[in-house]
C-alpha cells in the first residue's frame, strides 16, 4: 500500500511524536502522586530508563504506548506501508523491553507496565480503579 502522505509530510508527522511527558506520562505521574507516592523521573541510571522511579518500594514504572511496544491490543495494528521495517522496528522495541525488564528484576526491582489500552478510552472510575490496583501491587512486598 502507498503512503498517503508525501515523505517530507510523514517525517514532519512522525517528528511530532514525543518520546518523554507524553499525556500518559502526565496521567499516571498525577494519579501517584494523588495516591501519595513520590517518585523521580528520568530512569535514575537504570536500564530502559523507567518513565517513574519509586526508590522507596524498590519499584520501576514503564507507560508504554501499544504501537510503539507491540501489545497485543486492538491497539496495535502493523502499519500497511513499509510492514518489514515496522516489524522489525516492534520486534526490536519488544526484545529490548523484555531484556531491560529481566535486568531490573535480577538487580532487585519491581516492574510495573502500564499500557496505553489500560487507560485510553476509559471512563474515570475505570481509571480511578486501574490507578487504586497499580498503587496496591507498587505497596505490596515482595
Amino acid at each position: 500500500m502507498v503512503d498517503s502522505l508525501t515523505q517530507e509530510q510523514r517525517s514532519a508527522q512522525m517528528s511530532r511524536i514525543r518520546g518523554t511527558n507524553t499525556k500518559l506520562e502526565v496521567l499516571v505521574r498525577k494519579a501517584l502522586h494523588a495516591r501519595g507516592f513520590r517518585f523521580r523521573l528520568g530512569g535514575a541510571g537504570l536500564p530502559g530508563k523507567p518513565d517513574v522511579i519509586l526508590p522507596k518500594y524498590r519499584t520501576a514504572v514503564f507507560v508504554h504506548g501499544c504501537f510503539w511496544h507491540g501489545h497485543s491490543c486492538p491497539l496495535y495494528r502493523l502499519p500497511q506501508t513499509r510492514p518489514e521495517f515496522w516489524s522489525a522496528k516492534i520486534d526490536s522495541n519488544r526484545r529490548r523491553d523484555a531484556r531491560v525488564e529481566s535486568q531490573l528484576r535480577e538487580s532487585g526491582w519491581k516492574v510495573e507496565l502500564v499500557w496505553e489500552c489500560s487507560l485510553r478510552g476509559a471512563k474515570e472510575t475505570e481509571r480511578e480503579l486501574f490507578f487504586d490496583q497499580l498503587a496496591a501491587r507498587i505497596r505490596a512486598t515482595g
